[in-house]
């Protein structure tokens, strides 16, 4: 990934611009920040090659994929070697009801944001799953009401 000084004013415009519609015509980018489709395009696939465009998702009902429960799973860690934590994360991902997986601080090692069919798929996957991995040594699961989250990241090098 580049620095931040990498990404000029404009850059981050056509960021912000397809982060909040991926599906945005070059034309119409082009115009919202007054440059030539060309020069827009070029600036588009510089940051793809570049890997500050990693790429482009649909915002997809979970109820169509059978997943009617969510939750974030915290787990601990017996140990906290590099090998214990590696097999840890290449378990977790393995599994289909993990969809995201963040290293933390604090008390809890992990959140596993974990899907279900229901609260007994999310039962048993918590039961059978999670906790019959090796390297976990607890478990604490939260069920999540409602996802939400902003369609881009916000400009910290702009002045407030």
């Amino acid at each position: 990934m580049t620095a931040p000084a990498d990404v000029d004013r404009i850059d981050r415009s056509i960021l912000s611009l397809l982060a909040k519609d991926a599906r945005i015509t070059n034309k119409d980018l082009a115009a919202r920040v007054g440059l030539s489709q060309s020069a827009c395009l070029e600036r588009v696939r510089r940051l793809e090659d570049r890997g500050v465009i990693r790429g482009a998702h649909a915002d997809i009902d979970p109820v169509a994929f059978g997943i009617g429960v969510q939750a974030l799973v915290s787990v601990q860690l017996k140990r906290h070697t590099r090998s214990a934590v590696a097999r840890f994360e290449k378990s977790a991902l393995d599994l289909p009801q993990v969809v995201a997986l963040y290293h933390v601080t604090g008390r809890t090692d992990y959140l596993a944001h974990a899907v279900a069919q229901d609260m007994e798929h999310l039962r048993d996957f918590t039961l059978d799953a999670i906790t019959s991995l090796p390297e976990v040594s607890r478990v604490e699961t939260s069920l999540l009401f409602r996802g939400t989250s902003k369609a881009c990241w916000p400009d910290l090098t702009e002045s407030e």
